[in-house]
C-alpha cells in the first residue's frame, strides 16, 4: 500500500441518495469517508429510516460539520445541535433532521458508517 493516498468526494466510488440525502463515500486504503448532505426539510425517519428498516439510526457517526445545522435527539432523550466548526461523536439510537434552510454538509471518517449509512436494509 501507498504511504499516500487521495480520493476526491467528487469523484466518489460510491454515492447513494435516499429522499433529500446524499452521500458520497470514497475509499482511502482500507479506510472509508463519507460526505453527507441533507437538504432543508430532511429528517432521518423519513428519509433514512424506510431504507434502513430500523425505529431509529443504528450507525455511530464521527465527523465535523462544514455548512448547515442537524439537531440529534438520541433514544435516551439527549438532544444536541450540531452547526458549522463542531465536530461530533453520534452513538447508535437517534432520530436527526436538518434545522433551517440551508442544507447540512458534513464530512465523517468512520468506515463502519461511511459503509453502511443509507445503504439498503443498513442504518
Amino acid at each position: 500500500m501507498s504511504n499516500l493516498i487521495g480520493a476526491s468526494f467528487d469523484e466518489a466510488a460510491e454515492v447513494r441518495t435516499p429522499e433529500k440525502t446524499r452521500v458520497e463515500v470514497v475509499e482511502l486504503g482500507d479506510v472509508r469517508a463519507a460526505r453527507y448532505t441533507f437538504e432543508p426539510g430532511w429528517r432521518w425517519s423519513e428519509c433514512v429510516g424506510p431504507v434502513a428498516g430500523t425505529d431509529s439510526c443504528q450507525v455511530r457517526h464521527v465527523g465535523a460539520v462544514v455548512s448547515g445545522s442537524l439537531s440529534v435527539r438520541h433514544d435516551d432523550g439527549t438532544t444536541m445541535t450540531a452547526s458549522p466548526g463542531q465536530a461530533y461523536i453520534i452513538e447508535p439510537g437517534h432520530e436527526a433532521w436538518v434545522e433551517g434552510d440551508e442544507p447540512f454538509v458534513a464530512y465523517e471518517f468512520d468506515s463502519t458508517a461511511a459503509q453502511q449509512y443509507a445503504a439498503a436494509g443498513r442504518g
